[in-house]
């Protein structure tokens, strides 16, 4: 049985503790300036980061993750080595585990292990390295003591992008989204985004569009036929896309950009990858990962073990970027509003995705393409 537990306490004394910061504390932090190689004179490694598929610097996911390691590790005088499990997008639970028993091998206390797909080879390698701890990074407990896993309330985060959108003046919204349908996270922030703009829709009593889909997205990677179906989607009247999953938005900046289009970014704060990008729904990545390595250093693991730790509004983990603001009508102090209300509980976002696609949303024509 998955055990989740809500550790906002604990959140908020690992940031105190280990100088992380909120994301508007992280903004304008220089995690480029850190390398991404690091030589160790043993050729051992201690923290190590298993990507999940896609590339390292994907301007998503991935990377964020991998910002919250290598500065942990370099601020800790730590060392530190990523790992991408073979076979690029078409990687096995075969393939990930071997990247796990490599870090493994290679000296790695800890290993942080990128996305929903790492649960079976992580239990693999859990169950054979009970001296290394991993951490799960959108996953769930696992039975495991020496797993940790680190999620997000993508709902929240989704919610603001919607909500802002509509807000914005924007009422043919379009949503893409990663995994074929299958990533709870992408999932969560989609529905957030519908939810958010129907109720920015009633506020402002007007009708809104929203193209829905997952296709072309189940290996999170940009392709020339996502490229053509957004290409479709602008030209036919769409406003604004928000794309979620990893490297697929290099095809959503490419199809705003020939069609004058606009995309709401995912993850990280994507506005510095495409003047297209208004704004952008952001998860802590890079903190959550920067948790849950202090918690190792310190000696705290314990109160992490076994355990989901999921972060939201409350916990500053998700929302959008205020300093790299592109709106004109809806305004930071609207949003710092109602990112308030959300913390605190006078606006409520569902986060079961059950029935998310088959839901009637109020002011809202949602069209699924398949």
């Amino acid at each position: 049985m998955k055990k989740f537990v809500m550790f906002f306490a604990t959140f908020i004394l690992a940031l105190a503790l280990f100088g992380c910061g909120t994301q508007d504390e992280n903004e304008g932090y220089d995690y480029d300036a850190i390398p991404d190689t690091m030589e160790s004179a043993d050729g051992n490694y201690q923290i190590a980061f298993v990507t999940d598929i896609g590339q390292l610097k994907d301007k998503s996911f991935n990377q964020g993750t991998w910002e919250g390691v290598k500065r942990y590790a370099y601020e800790n005088n730590k060392s530190y080595k990523y790992y991408q499990p073979a076979n690029g997008n078409t990687a096995t639970d075969d393939d990930r585990y071997e990247a796990m028993a490599a870090a493994a091998n290679g000296g790695a206390d800890i290993i942080v292990c990128a996305g929903f797909m790492q649960a079976n080879a992580l239990a693999e390698a859990a169950a054979e390295f009970t001296d290394v701890k991993f951490v799960f990074i959108d996953g769930w407990a696992m039975g495991f003591e020496n797993i940790s896993a680190i999620v997000f309330k993508e709902e929240q985060s989704g919610y603001f992008a919607g909500y802002a959108a509509v807000m914005e003046g924007y009422t043919k919204l379009g949503f893409s989204g990663g995994g074929g349908g299958t990533n709870p996270a992408c999932r969560r922030f989609g529905y957030g985004f519908l939810q958010g703009a129907s109720d920015a829709a009633v506020e402002k009593e007007v009708q809104v569009t929203v193209k829905y889909s997952w296709n072309y997205g189940s290996t999170f990677s940009a392709s020339a036929e996502l490229q053509t179906m957004l290409n479709g989607w602008y030209s036919t009247g769409t406003e604004v896309v928000f794309s979620v999953g990893g490297s697929m938005c290099q095809s959503a900046f490419a199809a705003a950009s020939a069609n004058d289009g606009k995309v709401i970014g995912v993850d990280v704060d994507q506005s510095g990858d495409s003047a297209t990008v208004i704004t952008s729904a952001t998860k802590g990545l890079r903190e959550g990962t920067m948790v849950a390595l202090g918690h190792f250093y310190d000696g705290t693991w314990a109160t992490i073990s076994d355990v989901a730790v999921s972060l939201g509004a409350a916990e500053n983990a998700v929302g959008l970027p205020k300093e790299t603001w592109s709106m004109t009508n809806f305004t930071v102090d609207q949003y710092q509003t109602l990112f308030d209300e959300v913390v605190a509980g006078t606006i409520t976002i569902d986060d079961d995705t059950t029935d998310a696609e088959t839901q009637t949303y109020q002011n809202i024509t949602l069209e699924i393409i398949e």
